[in-house]
């Protein structure tokens, strides 16, 4: 599978030839409105999940991450992306909750890989706000930026 960010109608025409440069159709394109998600998001979530599990003490940072993208990310993509809609509610929906678990945690399911910018910055605003509710305490992203800039 290949992603391209198309930043200005001047890279279009590019788009084109990448797409005619296949030499194998039939081809499944999907648009999706925004760019993907960044590394800092990235980073930031990945820390954010082991920040959970080392608090709760009685969660793995893998157990962590799949109950964050199954109750927080799901909806979100679900809400905004027609293509995995489709998908989740054909083959993970029917399931029960722990298999919807162990099937992300297991089967790696892409759901914060396929979010854009904005997707990704609401599911990190939920996860801040469900989990500090809670009293676990989140890496500080400009304390991440900080300790970046020494790494």
């Amino acid at each position: 599978m290949a992603t391209r960010v198309i930043r200005s109608a001047d890279e279009v025409p590019a788009l084109g030839r990448f797409i005619l440069a296949r030499s194998r159709f039939p081809l499944t394109v999907t648009i999706t409105q925004g760019a993907a998600r960044s590394d800092m998001q990235n980073r930031l979530a990945q820390r954010w999940f082991t920040d959970i599990a080392r608090q709760l003490g009685d969660q793995t940072h893998d157990e962590v991450r799949a109950e964050c993208k199954l109750r927080i990310g799901v909806p979100i993509l679900r809400a905004e992306n027609e293509a995995f809609r489709q998908a989740y509610d054909a083959t993970i929906r029917p399931l029960s909750y722990a298999a919807k678990l162990e099937a992300m945690r297991v089967l790696d399911l892409p759901v914060t890989r396929l979010m854009t910018v904005k997707q990704m910055t609401a599911f990190m605003d939920a996860m801040q706000r469900e989990w500090s509710a809670k009293g676990i305490r989140l890496t500080d992203p400009e304390a991440m930026k900080w300790e970046e800039g020494f790494a």
